[in-house]
């Protein structure tokens, strides 16, 4: 069957099956490939996109299920002007980078309900995607200067965490 999808603000068509996960619409059908395969069971995160600006794990979303624009990562800004975006490369969050798509996305989708978001709340809502290189506290550094950036705070740039552990040594 066509499913008619809105990704990234654009309309696209999809011939599939209906229990075809949108994690293979978006990454085979549509040949986008920043949404991630991680564990096909929707535990790890790295497949996250933002359904109606709420986070999904797309592996375990059916294509026929999907009634709401969809955002991936290409979609969050494409000239890397998004807060978070801006973020991640001024604090050096990725390492391997596999995750990262999942979790910007859910850190953006984050700041749109707190705007100035604790700790706790990051924790709460990062919950579940997994980042097996260990960024944890570089991510959580990095949505909160996404937070500074996105209320255009004239917080001082920060330092790269690499950077500051380097200077230890």
């Amino acid at each position: 069957m066509a499913y008619k999808l809105t990704v990234n603000g654009q309309f696209m068509t999809a011939d599939v099956s209906a229990d075809m996960p949108l994690l293979w619409v978006i990454r085979d059908v549509l040949n986008m490939k920043g949404t991630k395969f991680g564990c096909g069971i929707g535990q790890c995160g790295a497949c996250t996109v933002l359904l109606n600006g709420r986070p999904v794990r797309s592996c375990s979303t059916p294509v026929g299920s999907v009634n709401a624009p969809i955002t991936t990562i290409e979609g969050l800004s494409a000239d890397g002007n998004h807060p978070v975006q801006q973020a991640w490369l001024e604090i050096d969050v990725p390492q391997c980078g596999y995750c990262q798509a999942g979790q910007m996305l859910s850190a953006s989708a984050l700041l749109v309900n707190k705007p100035r978001p604790t700790d706790q709340d990051i924790d709460n809502a990062m919950n579940g995607n997994i980042c097996r290189c260990g960024t944890y506290l570089r991510i959580r550094q990095a949505i909160h200067r996404a937070a500074a950036i996105a209320s255009n705070q004239a917080a001082p740039p920060a330092q790269s965490a690499r950077a500051a552990s380097n200077q230890g040594q």
